[in-house]
């Protein structure tokens, strides 16, 4: 049996805390390593305690929901809470980061960012890690057969939805690009 990569194994990890994201409109994972270890971890969801979008819906303010905490800054936060150096270590995480957690990231001292997808990557977001000298590497994760199949369908059908003019298609896009990895378009 051939093992996976370590960004292969650190990027499934991600993914797999992506699966407890609370937020609606895009589910994000990530994962804080250093020295091959996961120090922490974060998925996007409401502060601890508070309502959820799974429950009462996204609070949406400029096209932004301000109720959720993103994946990257939760893992950051969590080192901090428990007093974990991250001077020198990478982050996992399924999209690429946005220009907030971008700063956050480089201010804890991270040195690399993989990341699976590109979610509106920000160019000063990039500008600031190449300046930074962060590394930046997109690192694709492996999908089995059955899944490949799966999203081949689940993308034919929006382009036949989207032949017949359907208004919501970029949303149900959207949804269907948080559940399957790399869906077409």
């Amino acid at each position: 049996m051939e093992r996976i990569t370590w960004n292969q194994y650190f990027m499934a990890q991600s993914y797999l805390l992506k699966s407890r994201s609370t937020c609606e409109r895009l589910a994000v994972g990530a994962i804080i390593v250093r020295d091959k270890r996961m120090i922490a971890g974060g998925y996007n969801g409401s502060v601890s305690g508070g309502v959820h979008c799974i429950d009462e819906g996204c609070y949406v303010v400029d096209g932004h929901c301000v109720r959720t905490i993103h994946a990257e800054m939760n893992a950051l936060l969590q080192c901090s809470k428990f007093g974990v150096a991250t001077e020198g270590a990478e982050i996992y995480v399924t999209h690429f980061p946005c220009l907030h957690c971008t700063k956050a990231v480089i201010q804890a001292g991270i040195q690399a960012v993989y990341y699976s997808e590109d979610y509106k990557n920000d160019r000063y977001a990039i500008e600031l890690l190449q300046q930074a000298g962060v590394v930046v590497q997109k690192v694709p994760i492996e999908m089995e057969p059955l899944q490949v199949e799966q999203k081949e369908l689940v993308s034919q059908m929006l382009d036949k939805l989207e032949s017949y003019g359907d208004p919501e298609i970029k949303e149900l896009r959207e949804k269907a690009a948080g559940s399957f990895i790399h869906l077409n378009r």
